[in-house]
């Protein structure tokens, strides 16, 4: 499969060169101010969401898709507020991801976190968490499509 940036998360990663290294790290915190509450229907329920065990946060994963052939794919993440990091993550993933195709988030580049230009602002553990939730909802995908 083709690797693909949809527009929206490449202009988040351009947000993100576009500012000197030091100041990457307070744009993914407003990232993190920004990161929308999961439906109340998932208030409490974590349990019916997937935990991603890899991130050294308390994060949990929910997709719901369309009935299309190619649905769309709305990307919901519950992250504690002492997590701002991981929530700034999140909060691209959704921003960038949430509303797409499948196919089209299939096709996004395995290494975000390196294209925002984090890696000398964040550790290897919290960049591989990072990593691990894209994969994570890649994964969650390729399951529902097959």
């Amino acid at each position: 499969m083709a690797v693909h940036t949809p527009d929206v998360l490449q202009e988040i990663i351009d947000d993100f060169h576009d500012l000197a290294e030091e100041q990457r790290l307070e744009l993914l915190l407003e990232f993190s101010d920004n990161l929308p509450e999961p439906p109340q229907r998932y208030a409490g329920h974590e349990a019916e969401m997937e935990q991603v065990v890899e991130c050294q946060t308390p994060l949990f994963l929910a997709l719901e898709y369309s009935d299309d052939d190619d649905p769309e794919v709305t990307v919901i993440i519950s992250a504690p507020p002492e997590a701002p990091t991981t929530r700034g993550f999140a909060g691209v993933l959704i921003e960038g991801l949430s509303g797409k195709h499948a196919s089209t988030i299939l096709s996004v580049p395995d290494d975000i976190p390196n294209k925002l230009g984090l890696t000398n602002a964040l550790t290897p553990l919290r960049l591989r968490g990072m990593t691990a939730l894209l994969g994570r909802i890649k994964r969650n995908i390729s399951e529902h499509l097959s």
